[in-house]
């Protein structure tokens, strides 16, 4: 996995193949496709202010905010699984769901809770994870950011401040 930097500006639209005279200016070199595929993940901070997480699973490559908007979890070690027909990544703190292609949140609904045996079905919160356009040319990978200015969720863990808080809380290395 690896995490870089790059700067750039942003815009939105789901994932394609491409052609290089057809990608755009506001798209960010994430990687190889090779290697994206070889190690399923990798994150990058996007632009100097976003942090991604670009992933491989059954033949295609996604792109999210790297942490989970309900608690800041870091993605890049949440499982994929299918909930409701829809792949999913599942957040390793808190095991909120996610679905790769629109950011839903999902949640097990109880039809009637005095009810024997509990009825449940799978119920969106709506969109709650920002989902980022992935375009390859020539096996290489490229993000551009969606730029909507309609706040979600995840949006909360993008800041500079976040990241700082972060960071004082990381362990320190022994040398």
């Amino acid at each position: 996995m690896s995490s870089e930097e790059e700067t750039s500006s942003s815009s939105f639209t789901p994932p394609t193949a491409t052609s290089p005279s057809s990608l755009s200016p506001s798209s960010h070199f994430i990687g190889k496709k090779a290697d994206i595929i070889r190690s399923g993940r990798v994150t990058k901070l996007v632009n100097g202010c976003r942090d991604v997480l670009v992933l491989y699973h059954q033949g295609q490559l996604h792109a999210m905010d790297m942490r989970c908007y309900h608690a800041g979890g870091d993605l890049e070690h949440g499982d994929i699984e299918e909930f409701n027909g829809q792949l999913c990544i599942v957040c390793p703190w808190h095991k909120y769901k996610i679905t790769l292609a629109e950011g839903e949140g999902l949640y097990q609904a109880v039809e009637n809770p005095t009810a024997k045996p509990l009825i449940t079905h799978w119920r969106s919160k709506g969109v709650k994870q920002r989902i980022h356009k992935v375009t390859e040319v020539n096996e290489d990978v490229y993000v551009t950011l969606n730029d909507s200015s309609e706040a979600i969720e995840s949006d909360n863990y993008q800041t500079e401040k976040f990241r700082t808080a972060l960071t004082k809380t990381q362990p320190k290395s022994k040398k």
